[in-house]
């Protein structure tokens, strides 16, 4: 009899773990608080490192490469109107000076050009010993404007009715140009060297007088320069030459 109760205590003690397992069993499959914490950690799905969906880690390494946030964003960190510098000023884009560009200069009154004349110069006489027989006539921008000098000085000695001829060899290949306190100058051939001239006399005072443009008269104020007290020899081989930009040129024929 004791047998008996045994083997029936032995198959309610199994049939009750059975039951207990199966009841275990159900709870895990239909997701009740009874399963492992553990495990239920170990399930939850996690987002891959860098993988942020909101953009925000994207966005602050895009300040470095340019790249876009998830947001759509600029990757800059700003609207892309402009980039941030060292110093963290913002240099907005086309705004700022080209810092290779030439400083651009303010126009001047030396700007406008005029004709060269007595009023705007000084003009001074001086006898030369080289070349023989010769006076050097200086003409110095005293104005505010570059002014043009036009062909060749008219020349007066005393009271003569006419002025001398210009030698044609000494044309220049432009029509020589005075900034402000630059100088012109021309010479004058006042005699034959060989003594060939004739009607020689001598003069103690002297025009000059300044062509325009057409060359073919006078334009503006003439000048007066003083000559030596003894005055000058001159002859009918007077002659001049075309205005010059240097003293060489004017002495060199």
């Amino acid at each position: 009899m004791s047998r008996i109760r045994n083997s029936r205590t032995r198959l309610v003690t199994v049939a009750a773990s059975v039951a207990l397992a199966a009841f275990s069993l159900t709870a895990c499959q239909d997701g009740t608080g009874l399963a492992d914490e553990g495990a239920s950690k170990e399930s939850a799905p996690t987002a891959p490192a860098g993988d942020n969906t909101n953009g925000s880690k994207e966005s602050t390494s895009g300040s470095s490469d340019g790249g876009s946030s998830a947001n759509g964003s600029s990757g800059s960190g700003s609207s892309g109107s402009g980039s941030s510098g060292g110093d963290g000023k913002q240099n907005t884009g086309g705004s700022q000076p080209n810092a290779d560009a030439p400083d651009q200069q303010a126009p001047d009154a030396s700007g406008k050009t005029v004709t060269c004349e007595g009023s705007v110069t000084k003009t001074v006489a001086t006898p030369l010993s080289r070349p023989l027989n010769h006076l050097l006539l200086t003409v110095t921008n005293t104005g505010k404007n570059r002014c043009f000098l036009y062909g060749y000085p008219a020349v007066q000695f005393g009271e003569a009715q006419s002025v001398p001829p210009v030698i044609e060899d000494t044309q220049p290949q432009a029509v020589v140009t005075l900034e402000p306190g630059q100088s012109g100058y021309a010479a004058v051939s006042l005699s034959a060297g060989d003594g060939s001239g004739k009607n020689g006399h001598t003069e103690k005072s002297l025009g000059v007088y300044f062509q325009g443009r057409s060359g073919s008269e006078s334009t503006g104020k003439g000048a007066n320069p003083p000559l030596p007290a003894k005055g000058i020899y001159i002859d009918d081989s007077l002659k001049v030459t075309y205005w010059q930009s240097t003293m060489d040129l004017a002495i060199n024929w």
